[in-house]
């Protein structure tokens, strides 16, 4: 009889830092501000993140091999044009609808997910990133406690 071997979920832990940044500024803006004052090089990927039919997210990443970091903007708003049905009443109009990656957080416009392995890494690039002037505000999430954190496996 073979031996049936399972791989518990608490195997393997990733240790990233999840901070959600409120801003209006557009994501290759927020980008730029990002690399000027956290000395990162974050470029946008090729694809796209696709949750399923709900959107895409567009994602900025660099690997920061000095420090064994690898560093991840992605927006958490997408908006769609849909086509309008015939016989609705603004037919003529185009209707939007809104996707969130993390939908327990809404008002979040960007998330900034940091893996490393360090201790209190996050309260030094927490305060860099509040000192950018078009942050309006930025916190630490707990990833471990969101429904949807499979969205942020990339």
């Amino acid at each position: 009889m073979a031996a049936i071997h399972k791989i518990s979920e608490d195997f393997y832990e990733e240790t990233f830092t999840l901070i959600a940044l409120h801003s209006s500024i557009e994501d290759h803006m927020l980008v730029y501000a990002l690399n000027s004052c956290l000395k990162t090089k974050l470029k946008r990927a090729v694809k796209d993140i696709e949750v399923s039919q709900n959107g895409s997210f567009p994602i900025f990443s660099w690997t920061d091999e000095i420090n064994d970091r690898y560093y991840a903007l992605v927006a958490n708003k997408d908006r769609k044009e849909e086509e309008p049905g015939l016989g609705t009443l603004f037919q003529d109009q185009p209707s939007f609808t809104s996707y969130h990656l993390v939908p327990e957080y809404r008002d979040v416009d960007y998330f900034l997910k940091i893996e490393h392995d360090e201790l209190d890494v996050e309260g030094n690039i927490l305060k860099s990133v509040l000192s950018i002037p078009k942050v309006i505000t930025a916190y630490l999430v707990d990833a471990t406690k969101l429904k949807s954190k499979n969205n942020l496996i990339f």
